[in-house]
């Protein structure tokens, strides 16, 4: 077999990689057009994001899938902060495991829809968190639909000197829970800045992440100030728009299989 012709072999059988946006509030109807000529998945929020009083998703499954967007949808759990005890842990999260399958069923996402629990502080997960993260896994998954993760996939440097993966601390402790992992590591130069293409997913530096977010806004300056295309403000917008966004890239259109 000639060269070109191995190297298009192997092209053809390289997993397809799609762009997709995260943000906290809605874009907004108007902004839909524009933007599904650039993205292909959104993300989707059952409850109230972080630092928000209300949730501006609400309601809009249908009229996103209408226009072509797949979903990541997301649910907001406990900082350790809300959590005393692995045994408190445990009990909320399974009641807040039960609110989000039930949010995730009056927003019409069919059962084997994977949510992701946002595990917004990094480094090495605390008794408390560990506990309260696989006990939310558990009642996500008995319920039905297929439980996830968004966590840092950056590594943080401990007290000690011992460097940790938040991603990879989860991972390692899940025993045989099935997980699907969502990754944050928007620190150059690994992923591309604010460029609106679709890096691979493989490119996060952790084999079992499904879905890689790659760029924030506003940027990070201590992890992304090198990194290239990010607007004076330091967001990234969609074209066409004044929507800015943090960038994902996943290896399905419709990452959490909720269309």
């Amino acid at each position: 077999m000639g060269l070109a012709t191995a190297a298009a072999l192997q092209s053809s059988h390289a997993p397809a990689t799609y762009l997709g946006f995260d943000r906290n509030q809605y874009p907004g109807d108007d902004s839909l057009a524009a933007l599904r000529k650039t993205f292909r998945f959104t993300s989707y929020w059952l409850n109230n994001p972080p630092g928000e009083s209300s949730n501006t998703w609400k309601g809009k499954r249908a009229l996103l899938k209408s226009r072509g967007f797949g979903f990541l949808v997301l649910f907001n759990g406990r900082t350790y902060e809300q959590l005393r005890a692995p045994a408190d842990a445990v009990a909320l999260a399974m009641s807040d495991g039960k609110s989000a399958v039930a949010a995730a069923k009056n927003e019409g996402f069919p059962a084997g829809t994977v949510i992701f629990l946002d595990q917004e502080q990094g480094g090495r997960l605390l008794p408390e968190q560990r506990a309260y993260l696989y006990a939310w896994v558990d009642a996500v998954n008995q319920a039905g639909y297929r439980a996830g993760g968004y966590c840092s996939g950056m590594p943080f440097t401990e007290a000690s000197g011992e460097t940790v993966i938040t991603a990879e601390d989860i991972h390692r402790n899940a025993g045989n829970r099935i997980i699907v992992y969502w990754v944050a590591n928007d620190a150059c130069p690994l992923p591309p800045g604010c460029a609106l293409r679709a890096a691979p997913v493989g490119r996060s530096g952790l084999s079992f992440a499904e879905v890689w977010q790659f760029a924030q806004s506003p940027l990070r300056a201590q992890f992304a100030s090198g990194c290239a295309d990010y607007a004076a403000d330091g967001n990234c917008y969609a074209p066409g728009t004044q929507v800015f966004v943090d960038l994902d890239a996943a290896d399905s259109p419709d990452p959490s299989r909720g269309r």
